[in-house]
């Protein structure tokens, strides 16, 4: 599989954030998502403490109010954003957490790729036949797409789709019409986080557009004649 680049790597990745009673814990570099709203997005937890975390982000962090990072265990915790710079960020959580815990747990998913939830409409093309489907989620090496077409066990596809690069992958498992799919490319971080946000504006505009071309319905026992 060919490897896409890869950002460098830094120097001193814990950063500080203000004065804080509690003590702060380094992390290096663990991968998490950014939950902002019902929206998903890739950030590094740089450090983290039993009151909050501080994070490097590959873009601004986006607006919104309901705020939460989710961990390689699943764990999620909400947080208010307390500062931002740039595409770093830090957050005080909502109810303190066991740090010792945390990072115990993390140990157990050394590997482990974080998939973002995508619902977005794909074709896909595979030995001369095309084929609508849906892209179920993302991560760095692979997705899962459901169509109604029957792909077999390592069968060669390519997948596009508005705001997707050109995808070329194989059938790893299949069942009730979803099929998990391994990409010929990995994704570097830079990149899945960057496809991630394009995916989520392009979201957020249909369904915009879904909102204001849908008409309102009128008042009770209003038939919209005279």
């Amino acid at each position: 599989m060919q490897q896409m680049p890869q950002l460098a790597p830094e120097t001193g990745v814990s950063a500080e954030i203000d004065d804080r009673a509690a003590p702060r814990f380094t992390l290096l570099i663990r991968t998490a998502k950014l939950l902002v709203e019902d929206r998903q997005y890739l950030c590094i937890v740089r450090d983290i403490s039993a009151t909050g975390a501080s994070i490097r982000s590959f873009h601004p962090i986006p607006d919104g109010t309901r705020i939460a990072l989710e961990l390689q265990n699943g764990e999620q915790h909400a947080a208010n954003l307390v500062w931002q710079n740039d595409a770093e960020a830090g957050f005080e959580f909502h109810t303190p957490i066991d740090v010792d815990e945390i990072v115990l747990g993390l140990s157990d998913y050394p590997k482990r790729d974080l998939r973002f939830d995508i619902d977005m409409p794909v074709t896909l093309r595979t030995g001369g036949r095309t084929m609508d489907g849906r892209l179920a989620n993302l991560s760095r090496q692979g997705g899962n797409v459901v169509c109604s077409g029957t792909l077999a066990i390592d069968q060669p596809l390519q997948i596009e789709g508005a705001s997707l690069p050109d995808i070329e992958a194989r059938v790893r498992w299949r069942g009730d019409g979803q099929y998990g799919l391994i990409f010929d490319t990995t994704f570097s971080l830079s990149n899945l986080a960057m496809l991630v946000r394009s995916l989520n504006a392009r979201t957020s505009e249909i369904a915009g557009g879904q909102m204001r071309t849908s008409k309102p319905a009128g008042p009770a026992g209003f038939s919209g004649r005279r």
